[in-house]
């Protein structure tokens, strides 16, 4: 049996070739694969009922389905650019990065492992930065290297990447939007391979992947989720930082804001964060006394579901036409769902699967679900 609780996870080869395969299959994302895994006990018996559960979710045809051999092309020429593909629990993956409900079942790895498992601070910020912004990260990024934390931010232009060359001795990682052989924006390759020295590169999207507007919320979910806290500078409205900042607020990381001008666009969005709650940060001191008392808590995280894998029968009729019934485009959670519907928690999470598996579910954060 396959296990995605943490800790002392180590996958076999098969193992982890059959993770890849179930994570590269149409219509399964994280929070799917872990259904999935925790349904049927083992990546392998999954794939071989996703055609079965799409095809009762209502779908016309079953999804593509990732061969062995795809899969073990993708492992081949990661290995020969340097990258591996770590499980939660295993070396390498960020052990605040396994905590999150949709953390990547793999995720790939580049460079130094060591740096990805120190407490890490995520440094965000507008692409189109003022010099004071970007003098600002400097100092910032510098100070907190100086007190042992690792840099984390996603590469891009501005402040990301102030707050990457300052850290380079010290250590920093790169979180990509896109595959490890497809860098953005390109004239950052010569920056990525400079970090790799001392620091990682992280990424969840398989090789070959151009990045697109789509996967950048992605990736800033998996910044915060590696971070004790997330620091913004410099935010317009409807910034991809606040985006970030957002996330890391459901995912209960700290939330820093550094005030600018009421005069300045590229503030805006900081000074909200301000007044909507996030700490106010002006030197790097800020920062350490509020993550001071999290770094003395061990860190939680999430078990296996107790769930029965025996008693997965297929739902009947009227079970999946009430389940059905409830959803729709706005969010629910599956715990209500489960009270709603009266039928089993069991029961509801395989109409789920089979609903997402068929393309017409979507999964959000805290446990929601809506129709698509």
């Amino acid at each position: 049996m396959d296990s995605i609780s943490q800790g002392s996870t180590q996958l076999t080869d098969a193992q982890r070739l059959d993770w890849l395969r179930l994570i590269r299959s149409d219509n399964v994302g994280p929070r799917t694969f872990r259904s999935l895994i925790n349904h049927f006990g083992s990546a392998r018996a999954a794939l071989e009922r996703l055609p079965d559960l799409a095809r009762r979710g209502g779908a016309a045809r079953a999804g593509r389905i990732c061969s062995a051999d795809d899969a073990q092309r993708e492992l081949d020429l990661g290995r020969k650019i340097g990258t591996t593909l770590v499980a939660p629990g295993e070396p390498g993956y960020p052990p605040r990065l396994a905590g999150i409900d949709d953390a990547p079942p793999l995720l790939g790895i580049r460079g130094k492992v060591d740096a990805l498992m120190r407490p890490m601070i995520a440094i965000v910020g507008s692409r189109n930065a003022s010099g004071a912004g970007l003098k600002f990260a400097d100092r910032l990024a510098r100070d907190l290297g100086d007190a042992g934390f690792v840099i984390v931010s996603g590469l891009a232009r501005g402040i990301d990447q102030a707050a990457h060359r300052t850290s380079l001795n010290g250590g920093t990682v790169a979180v990509l939007a896109g595959g490890h052989d497809k860098i953005y924006p390109p004239e950052h390759e010569d920056l990525l391979v400079a970090l790799l020295d001392n620091g990682s590169a992280i990424s969840e999207m398989p090789l070959g992947h151009v990045p697109r507007a789509r996967d950048f919320p992605r990736r800033n979910r998996l910044i915060s989720g590696a971070a004790l806290g997330v620091v913004v500078i410099e935010a317009a409205h409807r910034s991809g930082s606040l985006i970030t900042a957002r996330m890391a607020a459901e995912q209960g990381r700290e939330v820093f804001a550094v005030p600018g001008s009421p005069l300045d666009p590229r503030a805006a969005g900081t000074n909200d964060l301000i007044k909507q709650g996030a700490a106010l940060v002006t030197e790097a001191s800020d920062v350490i006394n509020a993550v001071a008392p999290i770094m003395e808590r061990p860190i939680e995280l999430p078990s296996r579901e107790p769930d029965d894998v025996s008693s997965f029968d297929e739902p009947d009729s009227s079970d999946r036409a009430r389940v059905i019934s409830l959803l729709g485009p706005s969010p629910v959670g599956i715990d209500d769902l489960i009270r709603l519907a009266g039928a089993s928690a069991s029961t509801v999470r395989i109409v789920l699967l089979e609903l997402e598996l068929a393309g017409r579910l979507e999964r959000h954060g805290g446990g929601l679900v809506s129709m698509i």
